[in-house]
Parts: C-alpha cells; structure tokens; sequence
C-alpha cells in the first residue's frame, strides 16, 4: 500500500475552485462555476456545472470557448428555463473585448451572447419575471446611446498616448485604475430582443465606484423599482458614507430613500411582499471599526437596526426567508464563519450552520446550499438539513454533499491536524490562536515554529482553506505553524477590534509574543528555529518585529506586501482613511505616523528578511517593500528581494505561487541555525513593554 503524500504548492494547484451556487426555482438544481488551474500551463479555466440537489452525479453545462476561458457569476432565471453567466468568448466571427453576459438553457445547448456593450459587463441580477436582466457597466456619463458609448470606448482604446489622466479623489482600487472618464451605470437588457436601456442616461446618478457588485442594488417583486446604493457626494471618496436611492423603472425618476451622514448604508434587498427593505448599516460617524449591522426600512420610510445588541458583523448579500419573518446571511465568530438566520419581530439570533466558513448560500423553494471549507478541506458544496426545532443547537443539521470534485486528490494526502488554542495575551485578554501541525506529528520530536500573520487588521485566521497562505502546505513542510488573532482581528467583538486603533503595532506584538512563549513551553517547539511570516498587515507586523525585538528571538522572517513607512503609504489607494487607523494625518502628528511605522527604528533592524512585492499592488505600493529591502541591504542585514512585475497585493498565477512557496521554504531553511553576524552586532532587550508607548 502506497504511503498518503502531503500537500505540495503543485499538488494544490491541482484542487478545483468552486464558486458560489445559484439554485433553481424548485430547488432541485444547484449551478456553480468551477475553476480548474492548470499549473503546467500558468493558467486558469472554468466552466459551469449542474448539480442535483435530490442525488446524481454533476454535470458540466459550459465549455469555455478557449482554454483559458473563465465562465463565472452564475444565476438562473427565476422562470428556470436559462442560466445566464458572464464569459468573454469568441462567437459567430465577434471576439467579445470584455466579459459579456451570457445565456443558456440548463438542459445543455449553445450559450448565447446577450450583451455586446463595449466596456463589458460587471455583474448582474435578473428581474422577478425572468424577462429582463439588470447589469453594472462603466460608461461615459455625458454621451447617449449604445452606438455613443461604442464610439467613444474605440477612440479611447485607440489612442497613441498612455497617460492616465484624472482630477478624482478616487481613481483607482486595490490593482485597477478606475475607468478614465467613465463611470458604473445600472443598465438593462431585454432577454428576447437583447435591447439595453442605460437607467441612468443623462442624469448624475451612479453606482458607488469601488468593486460595484450586485450586492449594491436590488429589484422590487414586481419589477418596477430598484434600489441602489451610491456615494450622495460630488466627489467620490472610499471614506465617504454611502446612501439608498430607488429609481422608478417606468418614469427613470430617483428617488432618495434614506440618507444618514453618520451612517453608511449597503446591500439592499427587497422583501418577497415588498413592503420591507432589508440593509446593512455601518455607524461609521462613532469609528470606522464599527461593525456591519443588520436593519431593515419600511414603506413609510423609517427603519431601524435589528442587531444593535448583537456584537457581530454581518456580511453581504442578505437573504430574507421564503416567509419575509427572518433574514439570512453569513458573519464570522471567535475565527470562523457560520450561516445566521435574524427573526425580524424579536430579533433574536441564531446559527443555522456552524463553521468551519461558510462563504455563501443560496435559497429555494426550501432548499438551502452552502458553500463552505475548513482548515482540512477546501470549498465543497452541500445541502443544508435541519433535524428537530428551528433553534436549536447547530448539533441538529446535517449536511449532505452534493459534489466530490476534489475528493480523489484529496483521499490521497496526509494533512496535519489543526486546533484553535487560547492564551493571556496583551492587557490581560483572552487571545485565540490556530496550531496546524506537520502530518504525522509526534509530540517526542521537535519542530521549528513558523507564526503565519494576517492581513486586514480586521480580518482573522481560522477554521478556513486558505488558497494563498496554505497552513497545510505550510505544515507539510516539517513546521508548526500558528496564526494568532491579534487585537484589532475582527470576529472577537467590536472592542477587540477597536483597541489597536491610533495605535497600530503594540498590543498585536505583545499577543504574537505571547503566543510564542505559550508555544515554547511545549517540549516539541525548538527555540532555536523560531520563524514569522506576513502579508500585507502581516507584512508590517513582521517588519515592525524586525525593528522591536532582539537579535536572535527569530531567525528568519518573510515580509509578503508589506508597510513599512505609513507617511510614503499616502501614495495607496486608501489613502483617504489612513488617518482613522493611525490617529491622524503624517502631517498633522508626524511623530505619531512615525511611532507607528517600522523605518522609524530602521537601526534596529537585524534578522533576516525575505522581502516579497507585486509590482500592481496598489493597496501597498511596491516602492513600500522596496525600500524595506534597500534599507536592509544598507544595513548589512541578509535579504532577499522576490518582486513580480504581474502580480498585485496577492500571487495569483500558479507558476508565481508554486515559486512563492518555495522561496520561502528555501530562505527559512537557510537560516536555521541561529542568528546570523549582523544579529550579533545589534543585541537588545526582548521585552516587548520596551515598545514604544502611545504618541500623544
């Protein structure tokens, strides 16, 4: 019998991705789209599949019209007789220039082009009849008409010039410049004819600009409205607090439905009877670490937030009941991410699935179909079936799989088993951490320790199959590898979340501190192979570390993305909200900016350092880890500089990914012998009190 491998960055690139499912009216189909990588040839296709919700095996709706095609977004029509998609394909001669939307029956067949709208189509929701679909696409505001835009988008595209011109606080996010000159529009199509109408032609009425989704608008059950959110301010900014507006179909009249400048206000969904108007509220006016709450608006336009004494936040989309007597939707606890369910008339809450993390969910006719992972298995989908008294403890479901796409690969590997553990962490707090263990693990033996930590701040790490930052793979590789929920991580209360804010860096070193001397304690930790690793916010701690902590504590650190001057970080496209976190603007308080930056003990710096940068990152600009590794290299500190030119805030192609992986193994491994000469040179307290305090 041939031994069960472990998991390899190659092995992973092999695992199908799946997407979030839609269902059919009747509930008796699921469709989703399913990403297959393929790492021999750096790249990624994805078609669509049908899954049976009563049993039998998938079946595959689409085929990419190339390899490397991508078919995605899938929804189907609430008459159940098409799905439509979004695909950029090559049909009938015409080679679409951006993604288009597309249709085709569920029982097999040609897709067919609806759209062919020259800047391409975002994304998407269909009307309660099934006769039309809305869709977000950037147009030029000031020009009428489809054969407008076509001009317009050609004399654009064959410009001779480069430049990127603009006078916008906001012009660009995460690793796209904003469309020049154009804005997200809400348009509609006919299904039969394939006739478009843009809704906000001719007016100053847009959707908001950063990553519009469906999630920012929503159809009334009789078709004649819809309600959308967009930034009431004349000039755009991510900071700014977003508003509901409803636009009557027939007249193209808008009307605002609620306006609060303390409040910013988001995914809309409209109640099945249409008298209510479920939303999420964000009291941003208090601190911008407020949590996402639920609220709900009615036809006489007041409203008020169901979860004020729920200490959560709530994610997008919201899904009301078949009934209209509760609200679905997904939020994170204590590092994971279960299925909620809020009874609008006592406002109680309470799991319908318990994480592991679910990242979405469709309803219909009764059926309810989660996708969902955990740290030993990534996205399956699965029925969802209550046992007993709506209520009750989450030990009453049973989840019943209706894929196995990766199963195969997955039989044949050994993972390391994962556990949440909690310690006493900074000011006296409960700290919760996860331990992923190398497969095989023998507490007789001694592993190096590699802390694994995460980005946001307000994020958390969990009971997740994390694509980039692979625990298994990670573990695979002979370490322990511990990833702490910081203070500032989210899922632990809005306190807990609140309490780094004007103070970035202090207590979350004292907890990963804490976490490794908690770890320490067990004879299987080598104290001389101590290693941290770190993406973006991680990636700052991670340099923040390198500059408080003495010669030696770690032997070697990997700074994925990471800051390391807040002042220079003016030029992300955050900008505008840098000051909320930090406590001021670099020019109002320099001295505090610099307090909570890395290169402001650049002195200090002495372990080694992968340094590792996308050249597209615009949440992080590369120049951030370039001068981290220059000022390294000045020093006379060992480093290493991994920069890709086609990557951004994350490495998403699959050869640059497997390569990833193994320049980090590669550089840990290198130093694994203690500290290195320019270590020596630096020898300085290991007390983290000795960080410096508060700037007032």
């Amino acid at each position: 019998m041939t031994a069960a491998a472990s998991l390899d960055p190659s092995t992973l690139w092999q695992l199908a991705r799946l997407g979030a499912p839609s269902l059919c009216p009747d509930g008796a189909q699921a469709v989703c789209a399913l990403t297959q990588p393929e790492l021999a040839h750096n790249r990624s296709s994805s078609a669509l599949w049908l899954l049976s919700t009563l049993g039998g095996a998938p079946r595959r709706l689409t085929s990419a019209g190339s390899p490397q095609g991508k078919d995605g977004n899938p929804r189907w029509s609430p008459r159940g007789d098409h799905i439509a998609f979004i695909a950029q394909r090559e049909q009938e001669g015409v080679k679409d220039e951006a993604p288009q939307l597309y249709l085709i029956p569920p029982d097999g067949g040609e897709a067919r082009r609806l759209t062919q709208v020259p800047s391409g189509v975002e994304d998407f929701k269909w009307f309660p009849d099934g006769r039309r679909i809305a869709f977000i696409a950037w147009v030029f505001p000031q020009l009428k008409g489809q054969t407008a835009q076509a001009k317009a988008h050609k004399q654009q595209q064959e410009r001779k010039d480069s430049a990127y011109v603009t006078e916008e606080t906001l012009y660009r996010y995460w690793d796209q410049n904003l469309p020049m000159g154009r804005v997200p529009h809400l348009l509609v199509v006919d299904v039969d004819s394939g006739r478009v109408q843009d809704l906000f032609e001719g007016s100053a009425h847009e959707l908001r600009r950063a990553e519009p989704s469906a999630t920012d608008f929503d159809i009334s059950p009789d078709g004649r409205r819809i309600v959308f959110v967009h930034d009431p301010h004349p000039h755009k900014d991510l900071q700014h607090c977003h508003a509901l507006a409803e636009i009557e179909l027939r007249s193209r009249q808008v009307r605002p439905l609620l306006q609060d400048p303390d409040w910013d206000l988001s995914a809309p969904v409209y109640s099945h009877a249409g008298q209510h108007l479920a939303f999420l509220a964000r009291h941003q006016a208090r601190r911008y670490t407020m949590p996402e709450q639920v609220a709900v608006l009615d036809t006489h336009g007041h409203w008020a937030v169901l979860s004020e004494d729920w200490d959560h936040s709530a994610q997008a989309p919201l899904r009301w009941d078949e009934d209209d007597l509760g609200l679905l939707f997904c939020a994170e606890h204590h590092g994971r991410a279960h299925l909620w369910r809020l009874d609008v008339k006592t406002c109680a809450t309470h799991m319908l699935y318990e994480g592991g993390h679910c990242s979405a969910f469709d309803l219909s006719a009764g059926t309810l179909v989660l996708l969902h992972d955990s740290a030993l298995h990534p996205s399956r989908l699965s029925v969802l079936e209550q046992e007993g008294q709506e209520g009750q403890e989450a030990a009453t479901q049973r989840l019943r799989r209706i894929e196995s796409f990766n199963d195969t690969l997955l039989q044949n590997l050994k993972l390391g088993r994962c556990e949440e553990q909690w310690f006493k962490g900074a000011q006296g707090d409960d700290v919760q951490m996860w331990v992923t263990y190398p497969p095989g693990f023998s507490a007789r033996r001694q592993y190096p320790l590699l802390h694994v930590i995460h980005g946001g701040p307000h994020t958390a790490m969990g009971d997740s199959w994390h694509w980039r930052w692979n625990a298994q793979v990670l573990a695979a590789q002979g370490y322990v590898v511990a990833a702490v929920n910081y203070h500032g991580s989210s899922s632990f209360g809005f306190e807990f979340q609140d309490s780094i804010t004007g103070r970035w860096g202090q207590l979350e070193l004292q907890d990963i501190e804490a976490a490794t001397d908690t770890l320490l304690r067990q004879p299987y930790i080598d104290a001389k192979r101590l290693y941290a690793s770190g993406g973006s916010y991680g990636g700052y701690m991670v340099a923040w570390m390198n500059a408080h902590l003495s010669a030696g504590r770690y032997q070697a650190y990997v700074c994925h993305a990471g800051v390391f001057d807040w002042q220079a970080m003016h030029a992300s496209d955050a900008y505008t909200g840098l000051h909320e976190s930090l406590g001021a603007r670099y020019w109002e308080d320099p001295q505090r900016i610099a307090a909570q930056s890395a290169h402001g003990r650049a002195q200090h710096l002495s372990t080694p350092t992968l340094v590792v940068h996308g050249q597209r990152d615009f949440r992080v600009p590369d120049a951030q880890g370039l001068a981290y590794y220059n000022t390294l290299k000045s020093l006379g500190v060992s480093a290493r500089l991994l920069w890709f030119p086609d990557e951004n805030h994350w490495v998403m192609k699959p050869a640059n990914s497997v390569l990833w992986y193994q320049e980090i193994f590669d550089w840990l491994g290198r130093h694994s012998a203690g500290p290195s000469r320019a270590q020596a040179r630096r020898p300085r307290s290991t007390s983290v009190g000795n960080t410096p305090k508060r700037a007032r």
